[in-house]
């Protein structure tokens, strides 16, 4: 892994383990949440919600799935006893998302990764998926900073900052939703997911939880009926 994907990782894992996101296993951080608002206001008046008619999982067709998996991965890039975005399954979470909770968001994606897509083939001629790392990494640069030239609604850094917030929620929030597969976020950051049995002492602790199991919202859901 280079320093640059260390870099990334550690800011990234830096952020989750300070955010609302792991400190309650069922919820969507406040920012989160205001993030999504903005969207939906910000969204133009032609918008318009299309039917789920796509040939990939739930909303994505195949090359934009491509795309997303590709750019989350460099978001959280994996290496040797480290799980990154596509073990985690965040392609999956921002899927079942966008054919769900956030399929107001459905036009922003496809005009982003259109935008994306033609950025790249300008830029590249080829799309992001196709590109090398260090071309991806500099693609998204140019998105974070603005740079990227042909975005209109979504523009460039508001179509990045919202893969990334929609990656850090794949990899650190409950499995339920999709993502973070068999707790590979949580247990990166040591975070013991819904123990019912933790004193709230226990719960406030800043130490690294590295004991077993690991508990989600799905093995809760038999203590809460009855």
């Amino acid at each position: 892994m280079s320093e640059h994907d260390k870099a990334r990782r550690a800011f990234l894992f830096s952020a989750a383990a300070g955010s609302a996101a792991v400190a309650g296993a069922g919820l969507v951080p406040a920012a989160v949440a205001q993030t999504h608002e903005v969207h939906k206001e910000a969204a133009p008046p032609t918008s318009a919600h299309h039917s789920n008619a796509a040939r990939h999982g739930a909303f994505l067709k195949d090359s934009d799935a491509d795309t997303v998996a590709a750019f989350a991965e460099r978001l959280m890039p994996g290496d040797v006893g480290l799980p990154g975005a596509r073990d985690a399954g965040v392609l999956n979470y921002i899927d079942l998302a966008l054919s769900g909770a956030y399929s107001d968001l459905q036009d922003f994606y496809r005009r982003g990764l259109a935008q994306l897509d033609t950025y790249c083939r300008a830029t590249y001629n080829a799309s992001f998926a196709r590109l090398g790392s260090k071309q991806q990494d500099s693609v998204i640069a140019a998105l974070e900073d603005g740079k990227a030239t042909g975005f209109t609604w979504p523009t460039a850094q508001a179509f990045f900052n919202t893969l990334r917030v929609h990656t850090m929620e794949g990899m650190f929030a409950d499995p339920i939703y999709g993502g973070n597969r068999d707790f590979a976020g949580w247990r990166l950051i040591g975070f013991p997911g819904a123990q019912p049995q933790f004193t709230q002492a226990e719960m406030a602790t800043k130490e690294a939880y590295s004991s077993s199991p690991i508990i989600g919202l799905q093995a809760q859901a038999p203590m809460r009926r009855g």
